[in-house]
């Protein structure tokens, strides 16, 4: 009992040090808060706040500034998005994601040979969605022009200095780059030489995605001086770019180079404000956006965990490690079969997974002795009063989940093009889909989770808009998943999930990850930190977490075998106590190490007690953020 006392006393003390030591400081503002994925994109939203913007304002012109940079994002990818209106104390969604476009099939893409459809070119692409949800976001709760908002990513895109992770990205890639030719002309432009991607710090000058901002600037002003609204001036904008000239040539570039989108296609498309979903945890109010993400895998999550105590456990003690690991093994079990676009038959069983009666179920299902490698979906079915449809499919569901291969931990799309043993994560979690923050005193919160149109990106035409590469997204087997089958018009069920809690009827906190299937893995995590353990959200941003791979890959690979779980497979900050190591041995997880295991975690605190904002920024790379 002693020698136990110990070790609890040990350990207890090794978490308190990695939890309360930051390696960057608390953000801290009164007025407002900008924090994404790069210093100048901050920068960006900081211009807009000075202007007197509010935080949608700023949280747009962030937007587009890091779709500019290549964070790695670009103009053609897909929009996601919380926002806290004050004026009606509501959270609202925005779903600014593309849909597969004509003549994307089953059929189709089995003919050539896809298990799953591509990861890069014109064949992965979605329907352009960011365009679309800035102009939607500024129109609807915004209160500056288009032209304010685009002017810092305009100014942008007439040259800035690039920095090192995304020049060098480019160069990594460049090989697949030149495949397309639109791509080759924008990004590469020392062709020929023993460098052909720009050098850190050298004016990077993106003129044809300049001339495209600069025609939807134009439809704007010219609306407006014929007497339209703000909002009128702005949707003209919008229409320019899904069903103007730029649309025309975003069309003939994508089917010059193999693609499948038509000028129907962008036409057809558009944003969609929806409700997001909820679940109450120990009183405060978490909101996701729906199903065609994987962030009710949080709120599912988390209602399994109400059923523990896990502050007895302790941070990071082997019990908790465990618990977590085996909640989110069946929150993403059933994410990986249950979930797809809503606007598509079949309909999702949310009701029944997000009811705390199942959530009780599966928290007895729990296998509190070791890892459970045949975690698989659960029926929630029972719980909206309805008998399962998919029982047969389920049996089907037999594919061998024990091979236990090493696989990273991150999708393929963050990995880049080299694996330098020790570096190679933290570099994957530098880039990727990025995060954006926005708060202001009024009242006004954004969270955004953009992503799509990554380097190595397939530039459509002569636009300068990288083409988003989320149709791998889909799956062709309905044994897989019944509700995430591609078909022509559908939304793939995507990774990204920004995140908003309220506590006692207030904003309490709004955060966001990259990260793929990490990204709800890490946001838990950060979560509980600040709920449960109490840390400032700078610690909780940077707090060594775990990663798990005991799930269906979203990204990376066409083929089953690129994408299977790999159950007990975890990832744990090299700081870990031998003896936890240990027992996570005993209990049949396979141990992999890293320095940094938070995840890039971006998020804003609201101390109401002061009536101050705490910002947190992740220490993984150029996250950034900036107060007043």
């Amino acid at each position: 009992m002693k020698k136990f006392l110990i070790f609890c006393t040990l350990f207890a003390i090794v978490c308190t040090a990695l939890a309360q030591q930051t390696q960057k400081p608390p953000l801290h503002a009164k007025n407002w808060m900008a924090i994404t994925g790069k210093p100048l994109a901050a920068t960006a939203g900081a211009t807009l706040f000075q202007q007197g913007g509010n935080a949608v304002d700023a949280a747009c012109a962030m937007l587009a500034a890091t779709c500019t940079m290549w964070d790695v994002l670009s103009w053609g990818g897909e929009t996601q998005a919380l926002l806290y209106n004050p004026k009606t104390k509501k959270v609202i969604a925005l779903n600014a994601l593309g849909v597969a476009p004509s003549g994307a099939t089953v059929e189709f893409f089995k003919a050539k040979g896809f298990e799953f459809p591509p990861e890069y070119g014109p064949l992965a692409a979605t329907t352009p969605g960011t365009p679309g949800g800035i102009c939607y976001m500024l129109a609807e709760y915004g209160t500056k022009s288009l032209k304010e908002v685009l002017t810092p990513a305009m100014d942008l895109a007439a040259g800035y200095p690039i920095d090192a992770q995304t020049a060098n990205s480019i160069e990594r890639n460049k090989q697949r780059i030149k495949e397309w030719p639109y791509s080759k002309k924008v990004l590469l432009p020392h062709l020929g030489e023993s460098r052909e991607a720009p050098q850190a710090g050298e004016i990077f000058i993106q003129q044809d995605l300049l001339k495209t901002l600069t025609k939807m600037i134009e439809s704007e002003q010219t609306a407006l001086k014929k007497g339209a609204s703000r909002k009128e001036a702005i949707m003209a904008a919008y229409d320019r770019f899904y069903k103007g000239d730029i649309a025309d040539e975003f069309v003939r570039g994508c089917q010059e180079q193999g693609g499948l989108i038509t000028k129907s296609d962008l036409a057809n498309w558009k944003p969609r404000w929806e409700e997001p979903l909820m679940v109450n945890y120990k009183g405060i109010e978490v909101y996701k956006l729906q199903q065609w993400t994987q962030g009710p895998a949080l709120l599912q999550a988390l209602n399994i965990l109400e059923n523990f105590d896990l502050k007895k456990m302790g941070y990071n003690s082997p019990s908790y490690i465990h618990t977590v690991y085996q909640a989110m093994s069946m929150a993403f079990a059933d994410r990986d079969f249950y979930y797809g676009d809503p606007l598509v038959a079949p309909v999702e069983p949310m009701r029944g997974l997000l009811s705390k009666e199942y959530a009780k179920l599966r928290a007895t299902q729990l296998n509190s002795a070791g890892n459970d490698r045949s975690i698989g979906p659960g029926d929630p079915y029972p719980f909206q009063q309805e008998q399962n449809p998919f029982t047969e499919l389920l049996k089907k569901r037999a594919f061998d989940l024990s091979d236990s291969n090493g696989r990273n931990f991150v999708p393929a799309h963050d990995s880049g093009a080299v694996a330098k043993a020790g570096a190679d994560y933290q570099d994957r979690l530098w880039r990727g889909t990025t995060t954006v923050e926005a708060a202001d005193k009024e009242g006004w919160i954004v969270s955004i989770t953009p992503s799509g149109g990554w380097i190595p990106a397939a530039i459509a035409g002569n636009t300068g808009v990288g083409m988003s590469q989320r149709l791998q997204s889909f799956v062709l087997d309905s044994t897989i998943n019944p509700f995430n089958v591609i078909a022509p018009g559908k939304r793939p069920r995507v990774t990204l999930t920004p995140s908003l809690a309220l506590k006692d009827g207030k904003p309490f906190l709004s955060f966001a990850v990259q990260g793929g299937d990490t990204q709800d893995q890490n946001l838990l995590q950060f979560f509980l930190n600040m709920v449960e353990f109490n840390m400032t959200v700078q610690q909780a941003c940077e707090a060594a977490n775990i990663n798990s791979n005991q799930l269906w890959l979203s990204l990376g690979g066409n083929k089953i075998k690129d994408r299977k779980p790999k159950p007990g497979n975890i990832l744990l900050h090299d700081k870990t106590p031998e003896s936890v190591r240990n027992a996570l041995i005993k209990m049949g997880y396979t141990l992999s190490f890293d320095d940094r295991t938070s995840g890039p975690i971006n998020a804003i605190f609201f101390d109401w007690k002061n009536g101050t904002l705490w910002g947190g920024s992740s220490n993984h790379g150029e996250d950034y953020g900036i107060g007043w």
